[in-house]
């Protein structure tokens, strides 16, 4: 992804934030537009439909949650990359972001390096290749005609249901894909399982392609992190 084509939303009602942020967002070549609340932030997404929406999370008239809620309501945001960055790092403030659909959590202050390498990370998300059965994230494959794993070459046999979770997780990194939600797709409706079922084979995958591949969301489920 070229920088030069890249458009990056940034919403605080803080302007020395929105200033350092915009500063450095900039420097690396980024297209960077900002808003003070919530309600000019969902006015000027319509308008310029950025890549990438950095949210604060106290903010006037709408807040950050309420913001990416609505955002996630709209179609054209579905997919949209939306991280908060806030002073808040309270784990009951971290799932209210992750339920309402954001991408990631970012906790202020921040070094501009440290930034930045987080807005890259986020980009990287997109990055995933998709061409036929087959899907490609960072060093891993998954060959989905096959029923096979590989990482950095090397072929990984995995049984059914631990390559259908890394399949999920892996056809969207970064998202955190909900208890609920992995219980309905991997396992189906119709399926009794114990609670402990998804963290067993997590687990498994973790000791098989490496632990730095699945990150737990306490209280709110698993991501792969490519």
């Amino acid at each position: 992804m070229d920088v030069n084509d890249v458009k990056i939303l940034l919403v605080d009602d803080e302007q020395d934030v929105l200033d350092f942020m915009k500063y450095n967002l900039e420097k690396e070549g980024y297209w960077v537009y900002t808003a003070r609340d919530g309600v000019e932030a969902i006015q000027l997404a319509k308008k310029v439909n950025p890549q990438l929406i950095i949210l604060d999370l106290m903010m006037p008239k709408l807040d950050g949650i309420e913001t990416c809620r609505e955002l996630r309501s709209m179609p054209e945001f579905k997919n949209t990359l939306i991280t908060f960055l806030t002073a808040r790092d309270e784990d009951y403030s971290q799932i209210a972001g992750f339920e309402v659909g954001a991408d990631d959590y970012i906790t202020k202050p921040i070094k501009p390096r440290v930034f930045i390498s987080r807005i890259r990370a986020l980009f990287r998300r997109l990055e995933t290749t998709e061409t036929g059965s087959k899907l490609n994230v960072g060093d891993i494959e998954i060959d989905r005609e096959r029923y096979l794993v590989l990482k950095a070459g090397k072929e990984i046999i995995l049984p059914r249901k631990e390559f259908e979770l890394i399949n999920l997780l892996a056809s969207k990194p970064g998202r955190v894909f909900k208890r609920e939600e992995i219980l309905s797709r991997v396992w189906g409706n119709d399926t009794i399982v114990g609670d402990r079922t998804i963290d067993v084979h997590i687990r498994k995958l973790r000791e098989k392609i490496g632990d730095d591949y699945f990150k737990t969301i306490k209280g709110i489920g698993y991501k792969f992190d490519a």
